[in-house]
């Protein structure tokens, strides 16, 4: 099946929420690392960056840990830039772990395709997820030394951090900012 489309990007607690919704839809899906978004300013600063250009969905789990990071980012984050989605609270455990968490719900990850999109179907869209004009590729990155090369990861910190973004990003996070945040023209004219 063909993913989905979302109008806007997705904001979750872990790595494996972004895995379950990346399978299933084409939007961009951040991390924010669980409660490391707590301390990290890097990251807080990427959430407000994107921000500013689109609404962004938050998702997170219906735990406690869950309901603390959706507490958090709404502190931080412009109440009219975010779209609060919420799973169904269901008992159980995700395959990954040993035994079911202090809540014994199941999170984002857990959750049934068939579930995921009817969460999200307010927000589904025939347009693209993506700005209609050409999106900036994983080739521009390489033509621009900012992956696939010696020295690689130094550029793309240095331009993750002029952006006002973490220095830390991997190449397919940056990929997904930078389309949010530039057209390709835009980009290609200004750091080309």
């Amino acid at each position: 099946m063909d993913k989905l489309r979302v109008r806007y990007p997705v904001i979750v607690e872990g790595k494996y929420d972004k895995i379950a919704l990346s399978a299933l839809f084409d939007t961009p899906v951040f991390s924010t690392g669980g409660f490391s978004v707590f301390n990290s300013e890097g990251t807080r600063a990427l959430l407000l960056r994107l921000a500013e250009k689109s609404p962004l969905i938050l998702l997170t789990d219906s735990d406690g840990g869950g309901r603390q990071i959706r507490s958090f980012l709404s502190g931080i984050l412009p109440p009219d830039r975010v779209i609060h989605l919420y799973i169904p609270k269901i008992p159980g455990k995700e395959k990954r772990k040993a035994k079911p968490g202090k809540a014994g719900l199941l999170g984002v990850e857990g959750m049934t395709p068939d579930v995921l999109r009817s969460v999200f179907a307010p927000f589904l869209s025939d347009a693209p997820a993506r700005p209609s004009s050409e999106p900036i590729t994983k080739t521009d990155l390489f033509t621009l030394g900012l992956s696939g090369k010696a020295g690689a990861e130094r550029r793309r910190a240095e331009l993750a951090e002029s952006l006002g973004l973490p220095g830390d990003l991997p190449a397919n996070a940056l990929l997904d900012a930078l389309n949010i945040l530039f057209s390709r023209d835009e980009f290609l004219s200004r750091f080309a």
